[in-house]
Parts: C-alpha cells; sequence; structure tokens
C-alpha cells in the first residue's frame, strides 16, 4: 500500500465507518428528483457520514455529477470519495428511458473498456463530472462472473494488462489515493490480490447473514496482505432489509422459496431479542474484520438516517450466539 495515502483508508476505519453509496443517487429503479438526492448527501454529511461511492454507471454519470454538486462544498480533506472505471459513455442523444436498471439517467451510453487508456480516460471523465479537485479511491468495476459470464477470464486478463497498469500509475503519481476492484464475487477479489498489489477491494453481497461465502478464505486473505475490504450490498439486493416480502429480491432476481423462508426464520430470530432484521444485518458486515467500511444505498434523507440508526442500534451478544446456532 502506498504509505502517502494511508490518511484516506484509515479515514474510512474510524466511525461511523459506514458510507453512502451512490447507485440509487442515479435513479436506480425509480427516478428521483435533483432535490431529493442533495437532501440525502446532505442528511448522509449531517449524520456524520464520510465516504461516498459512486460509479460511472449510477445513472450513466448522474450519480457522480450529484454527488459532486454536494461534495464540492465541503472540505476537500474531510470526506472520502470513490468511483470506478471498466466502463466508458459515450453521447447518446436519443437514450432509452430505463437502461441497466437505471431511469432516465443522462444522456450517455455506456460500454465495457478494460484497457490503459480506457481506464485513463474514465478517470478525466468522472473528474470532470465530479468538478473536484480529486479522486481517493479508484476501483476496477465488475470483473466478475456475474457480469461478463465466459467472458470473464479475458475480461480480467484486460483489466489487469491495462486499467490496472493505468491506475497503479495514477497511484504513484498522487492522482489517486488507493486502488482497488468492485465485484459481486470474492474469488475475484483472490484473483486480483494473486495479480496486483491493490489497497482495498469492494465486494457486494457475500460477506452477509445470508451469504458469507467470503468470511473463510477472502478475510483471512485480505488481513494477511493488509488489504482493507469495503462491504456492499450487505442486504442482499433488498430482502435482509424488506424481509421475505413477496418480490423481495436476493442478488439481484427474484428470491427463491428456500431463501425466503430462511429470511423468515432470521426475522423471527432477531425479533426475539428486540432486534429489526436490518440492524443484524447491517451490524454483521460492520463487525468484519477486514472491513475498513460498509457502503449503504439510500434514496431519501428518512433512508439513510434509517440506516445509520440500524447501525448504532443495541444489539444483545445472545443474538449472534442465537444466529450461529442456526447456522
Amino acid at each position: 500500500m502506498n504509505p502517502t495515502w494511508l490518511p484516506p483508508l484509515q479515514r474510512l476505519a474510524a466511525p461511523p465507518r459506514l458510507g453512502l453509496g451512490g447507485a440509487p443517487l442515479g435513479n436506480l429503479y425509480a427516478p428521483l428528483d435533483d432535490d431529493e438526492a442533495e437532501r440525502t448527501i446532505e442528511e448522509a454529511w449531517r449524520l456524520g457520514l464520510r465516504y461516498f461511492d459512486t460509479a460511472p454507471l449510477y445513472g450513466h454519470g448522474l450519480s457522480e455529477v450529484r454527488l459532486g454538486r454536494a461534495l464540492r462544498r465541503k472540505p476537500r480533506g474531510d470526506f472520502v470519495l470513490s468511483t470506478k472505471v471498466g466502463r466508458l459513455l459515450d453521447a447518446d442523444p436519443a437514450p432509452p428511458t430505463e437502461r441497466d436498471g437505471y431511469v432516465r439517467g443522462l444522456p450517455l451510453a455506456p460500454r465495457f473498456d478494460y484497457s490503459h487508456d480506457g481506464a485513463l480516460r474514465s478517470i478525466e471523465q468522472s473528474l470532470e463530472r465530479l468538478a473536484l479537485s480529486r479522486i481517493d479511491i479508484a476501483f476496477i468495476h465488475d470483473i466478475d462472473r456475474h457480469t461478463h459470464g465466459p467472458e470473464q477470464p479475458a475480461r480480467f486478463r484486460e483489466a489487469m494488462e491495462g486499467a490496472y497498469r493505468a491506475l497503479e500509475r495514477l497511484r504513484s503519481e498522487g492522482v489517486l489515493g488507493a486502488i482497488g476492484i468492485g465485484v459481486n464475487e470474492w474469488e475475484v477479489c483472490s484473483d486480483a490480490l494473486a495479480a496486483g498489489g491493490f489497497d482495498c477491494l469492494m465486494l457486494a453481497g457475500r460477506y452477509t447473514l445470508l451469504d458469507d461465502s467470503a468470511r473463510r478464505e477472502l478475510v483471512p486473505l485480505c488481513r494477511s496482505r493488509g488489504v482493507k475490504l469495503i462491504l456492499a450490498g450487505v442486504f442482499n439486493s433488498g430482502i435482509l432489509a424488506s424481509g421475505a416480502t413477496p418480490g423481495a429480491h436476493f442478488h439481484y432476481r427474484p428470491a427463491p422459496e428456500a431463501v425466503r423462508a430462511r429470511v423468515a426464520r432470521l426475522a423471527s430470530t432477531c425479533a426475539a431479542f428486540g432486534v429489526a432484521l436490518p440492524a443484524a444485518a447491517l451490524q454483521f458486515a460492520l463487525a468484519c474484520p477486514a472491513a475498513a467500511a460498509v457502503v449503504v444505498g439510500a434514496r431519501s434523507a428518512e433512508e439513510i438516517a434509517q440506516a445509520v440508526a440500524h447501525a448504532q442500534a443495541t444489539i444483545p451478544p445472545a443474538l449472534w450466539d442465537a444466529l450461529a446456532r442456526e447456522g
């Protein structure tokens, strides 16, 4: 890890260790007006959150624009900002109403580009949209099987030979504070640690009450290497926040009946101890010994306030024992 940039990662590791995820600010699944987006960011700031994560994909640049507009009024040294590379945005004068799950984003079309020059251009574009002086952490985005299927090995090689070299150079020049990857699969994180010198990893949905598959191998590996984890997707696409309701999603798809039944048991066990299921889900991730921060998305001031309340809720140790007994 580049010692010049230890402070941003150390700030992530300090309380409250909760960050605001920018996907909902890019109109994920439903439109959000500019005023509500700004209120959400301002409420996160008021509640003490100082880590903000975004990506070009989120609203095809809209999330970056909205975050930059709010954060440029804050002291730059007081917050940590991350964005991602791997997709470039091209002008699209007639965009569809919905694309990639984002509704009424900016008139820009994303395309994958994990090349060296593509990563440099992506950082340049992000800085323009953010209108900020620097990016603290840059992640190579979605180089996993979930995104690329059978083409994943080729995309991974392209990223390591191209985007990684570009980010490594920008880190050495002080343009970036830290570099990592942002994916949905812990196995790809392990592959990345074997292939390059990453500072941190953003992992979605694989260190949760429903899926802790990263716990046995990746977490010890990160601790031994001094690499920080930033955990996202801790509600597993929503089911650990909403409970086993009809239409609940798990790993971006409608939850199977077996998963809904398991969530119902988890919720029942939590309720027996007077604890809300989302609070247990969030604090389980916050307790990960390799985690520097946990990122939660929110599309309103009320949602981020609720997340902070869950993070601060009192949970009796006996609940963790009971959940462990249930597997």
